[in-house]
């Protein structure tokens, strides 16, 4: 399942309403470490699909979000679960700390 692309308008929506939690990945098309962390995110998506939705929104297209939510640097993780922001993470990082990370808030892969 690739990630899903969100804007300002979609946020409510695709993140807040939800019915199971939302990775969302702040990035922009300038930015080295967001196109860095863009690969690890689609396979994330493709192995914990059902468990967890791997949304992208690019700070320049949609800057009201990134701002109401207090994003100073990108990348950005922010997850939400419930419509609440249950977990942050800034910086780029390799799949496997972004899978822990993950694991940790409770978004696994069905064993």
């Amino acid at each position: 399942m690739p990630t899903v692309k969100i804007t300002d308008e979609s946020f409510d929506a695709d993140v807040l309403k939800a019915d199971k939690p939302v990775l969302v990945d702040f990035w922009a098309e300038w930015c080295g470490p967001c196109k860095q962390i863009g690969p690890a995110l689609e396979q994330l998506s493709d192995e914990l699909a059902g468990q967890v939705t791997i949304a992208k929104l690019n700070i320049d297209d949609s800057p009201m979000t990134p701002s109401k939510l207090g994003v100073k640097g990108i990348p950005t993780m922010m997850l939400f679960r419930d419509g609440q922001l249950t977990s942050l993470k800034v910086g780029a990082m390799p799949k496997g700390k972004i899978a822990e990370w993950l694991a940790e808030a409770g978004v696994s892969a069905a064993a």
